[in-house]
């Protein structure tokens, strides 16, 4: 086998562990999710897991720096507005981080799971919300410009808006919804949070 093969089928290997662990995520949660549970939903020898990843929070880590490349994908496409005047800009925010929730809620709940009983990957995560939150920093500077008052300094409104929005997608999309409740459709999420958040920060309605 060449080299290149050789990196070919650890990549392979490694991505078949990582969406193997997504699903027993979902069905198991991370606490009750052994490393064999892994390796056997990926069809690889248990110890192949060793081969890439040093314990079950280092492929969480993987997983958190996927989930970062995805939102640096999203950053950069062409419908991407940085004017938190706008509405439609909040709304394109909006709907990007709940259909990114949707798709990856099994490993959102893991990093709670993980950042419960770990200090350090709850550091970790911490780190990780940073760094998402203060990339919105420089969409909240055209409201004080427009002549509008922010409800609290920028670093304090971008957390209550990220902690909005999390919150409510943690409720509807980790479930269980609680009885007699009706889940909302993503469409009346996403307006919904757009309405609130756009207030919240402008003081107006669209």
């Amino acid at each position: 086998m060449t080299a290149t093969s050789r990196k070919e089928k650890a990549a392979e290997t490694e991505a078949a562990l990582k969406a193997a662990a997504k699903r027993v995520f979902a069905r198991k949660g991370y606490l009750n999710t052994k490393i064999t549970d892994i390796t056997a939903e990926a069809g690889r020898a248990a110890g192949s897991f060793y081969n890439h990843f040093a314990g079950k929070e280092e492929l969480l880590e993987a997983l958190l720096a996927d989930l970062a490349a995805y939102g640096d994908e999203s950053a950069d496409a062409d419908e991407h507005r940085n004017d938190f005047t706008d509405p439609d800009a909040v709304r394109w925010h909006v709907a990007v981080y709940w259909r990114f929730y949707r798709e990856n809620a099994p490993t959102m709940q893991a990093l709670r799971q993980a950042a419960m009983v770990s200090d350090e990957f709850a550091r970790t995560l911490a780190r990780f919300g940073a760094e998402q939150q203060s990339d919105l920093t420089d969409h909240l500077t055209h409201i004080p410009d427009a002549g509008w008052l922010l409800p609290a300094r920028p670093e304090l409104s971008i957390v209550m808006l990220y902690q909005l929005v999390d919150s409510f997608a943690q409720m509807w999309l980790l479930g269980p919804t609680p009885e007699g409740w009706t889940p909302p459709t993503d469409e009346e999420a996403v307006e919904a949070l757009t309405r609130f958040v756009y207030r919240g920060l402008t003081g107006k309605d669209y």
